[in-house]
């Protein structure tokens, strides 16, 4: 079992003493942190405690200059080392760092009460019940354990303490997608660059392809090699302190962050619900207005810290938009900082990649949508149509209301918006036109008016789901309502065909005949269509009926028999028998015996 921790707590209350006296590895790697006694860097360090457990600690900068750096150790991991030292008791410092883990939703950890060397019991009773009182207003209601790191004292009691908090912690998903921000990027001679990070889900392998977002721009990448705490590894698995050896990449900056492909939803804007930490303001983004936060702050989110600016909707919900591309999932958890009065909001992403806000009174709108609760259908319903895989890149469940299109969910409300669109238009196309043969699918996919945010190649599709649950048709690629189809001035000429055709089944009329009866190839086709005519090549019409009425005189030839014998037996002239045989071979029901005989197919 690996587990990795973040120390937090004010500066010089003994956080990375504490580390060095459990791992025997001192977690400040600069010459300026030992010189001065004080955490600028992220520091890492390991142990195995008794049964086995293996904890990695990210020690954090205590001071107030480095909470960027604070918050980018501490965002990662899954619980947290409280450390407040005896003889100090609660800092300023304690507040803030506890602010940012009440913010991440970190509700585990420990609570260690450090270089209690220096301070009597009593002392020592009253800063721990002060710290603990805190910590569980907070959420955080956790074990106690006293230290003396300098003397050693206590230690043993720690690592049980840690291995307890080791075993309760949730267990990650090795299987899930890997989004491993890097808190650290350098060169190494004859390797090439080295990302480090702490791997909270999914497994890292060795010539994995994955994506590397570094300053909003995306690429990808293999990996070369992994290390984690000092030994090589084909593989690394949660919950982990990794260092991941990419192949052939240059110039890649301590905020970047590796990506299992195609499984995170990646955009510069999110809506969030904001929650104020920490300090002795209400929470709620009503602050936000009250305080007048500046419409600039900072988005603490990975190892990440990010410029955003920051848009109230109503209520405690908000727009946060980045200059930068981020990877999200629906319900991450992030930190917003206003660096000038060093207020924190607890950030939690509701949406990701919302649509523009173009109306007047939108931002309340979308206020009162986000509230629904039910995010799913509250993102399909503002987008009308949504693809499967979006769903889940943004760990959402498909909302049980929405209608399947091949990859699409569509919202019930835009499918019958649409729908009713659809056959207007159908319906005006003909009264404009009642001769036509329907509407052209691609015409039709435009008189839906989609919304611009969709893809142009969902119409067609959408057309033919659409038709599926209304009265319309489509029939060689055109949507037509076969109750508006008809005749209209056609239709006595028409029914003077028939009635002609009916005395004379096999003396078609010829051109000019039908012309004196209005009957053009538009008109000629619609009644076809109408299963009115039968249309055969070089402008032969017949009634449908006409090919049966054939192969009844056709079968009391002799076999086979000739085209000559054919035209006498149907009393009628070559310009109507060849069509007409031609007609009855495509169907199966005669065929030729050689280049002039024709057989009845028994």
């Amino acid at each position: 079992m690996r587990r990795v921790l973040a120390t937090a707590g004010h500066v010089d209350h003994g956080k990375s003493t504490l580390v060095r006296a459990l791992t025997g590895r001192d977690p400040d790697r600069l010459s300026e942190e030992r010189d001065r006694g004080l955490t600028i860097e992220l520091g890492y360090a390991w142990t195995r405690l008794p049964g086995g457990v293996e904890i990695a600690f990210v020690d954090v900068p205590g001071h107030q200059r480095f909470v960027g750096t604070m918050l980018s150790g501490l965002g990662p991991a899954p619980a947290v080392v409280f450390v407040v030292a005896a003889d100090q008791g609660w800092q300023a410092q304690s507040s803030e760092h506890l602010a940012a883990v009440q913010a991440l939703g970190i509700t585990d950890g420990l609570l260690v009460i450090t270089r209690c060397d220096l301070a009597d019991d009593d002392r020592i009773a009253t800063v721990q019940a002060d710290a603990g009182r805190r910590l569980a207003a907070a959420g955080l209601d956790v074990p106690a354990v006293e230290v003396s790191a300098t003397k050693g004292a206590g230690l043993d009691d720690l690592r049980t303490a840690l291995a307890d908090l080791a075993a309760r912690l949730p267990e990650p998903d090795p299987a899930g997608a890997v989004r491993l921000w890097c808190d650290r990027a350098f060169s190494v001679s004859g390797a090439g660059t080295v990302v480090t990070g702490t791997l909270g889900a999914g497994t890292v392998r060795t010539g994995d392809r994955l994506l590397l977002l570094d300053r909003g721009t995306t690429r990808e990448v293999t990996v070369r090699g992994l290390h984690s705490q000092d030994a090589a590894r084909e593989s690394v698995g949660p919950v982990s302190r990794t260092a991941v050896n990419l192949r052939r990449v240059d110039d890649v900056s301590r905020s970047a962050v590796l990506l299992t492909p195609h499984a995170w939803e990646v955009a510069p804007t999110v809506d969030v619900r904001l929650t104020e930490v920490g300090g002795s303001h209400a929470t709620g983004s009503h602050d936000l207005k009250e305080m007048r936060t500046p419409e600039q702050a900072t988005l603490h989110v990975g190892s990440v810290d990010a410029p955003v600016h920051v848009r109230p909707l109503g209520d405690d919900f908000a727009r946060l938009s980045a200059g930068v591309d981020l990877p999200w999932r629906v319900g991450d958890r992030a930190i917003l900082r206003d660096p000038g009065s060093r207020r924190l909001w607890a950030v939690r992403i509701l949406d990701v990649d919302p649509l523009p806000l173009t109306r007047r009174g939108g931002a309340s709108r979308r206020a009162e949508a986000l509230s629904a609760g039910d995010l799913a259908a509250t993102r399909l319903r503002s987008r009308s149509a949504e693809r499967l895989d979006t769903f889940e890149r943004l760990g959402l469940l498909v909302p049980s209301t929405a209608v399947r299109q091949g990859d699409w969910r569509i919202d019930p409300a835009a499918m019958e918006a649409w729908r009713g669109r659809l056959v207007e238009a159908v319906r005006a196309h003909h009264s404009a036109d009642r001769l036509s043969a329907g509407m052209p699918v691609a015409e039709a996919a435009r008189a839906l008016a989609l919304p611009d945010h969709l893809p142009a190649d969902l119409g067609p599709d959408l057309v033919r789901g659409l038709v599926a649950g209304s009265d319309l048709t489509i029939a060689d690629g055109r949507v037509l309502d076969p109750r508006a189809s008809g005749l209209g001035p056609a239709e006595a000429g028409v029914a003077a065909l028939e009635e002609r055709l009916r005395e004379a089944p096999f003396i078609a009329p010829e051109r000019g005949d039908l012309d004196d009866l209005g009957l053009g190839p538009a008109e000629l086709a619609a009644a076809a269509r109408l299963g009115r005519l039968l249309r055969l090549p070089d402008d032969v019409v017949l009634l449908p009926s006409g090919p049966a009425r054939a192969m009844r005189l056709l079968s009391g030839l002799e076999q086979p028999f000739t085209l000559s014998a054919a035209r006498q037996a149907l009393g009628t002239t070559r310009r109507v028998a060849v069509p007409l045989l031609e007609h009855l071979d495509s169907r199966g029901w005669t065929r030729r015996v050689d280049g002039s005989l024709r057989e009845v197919v028994r």
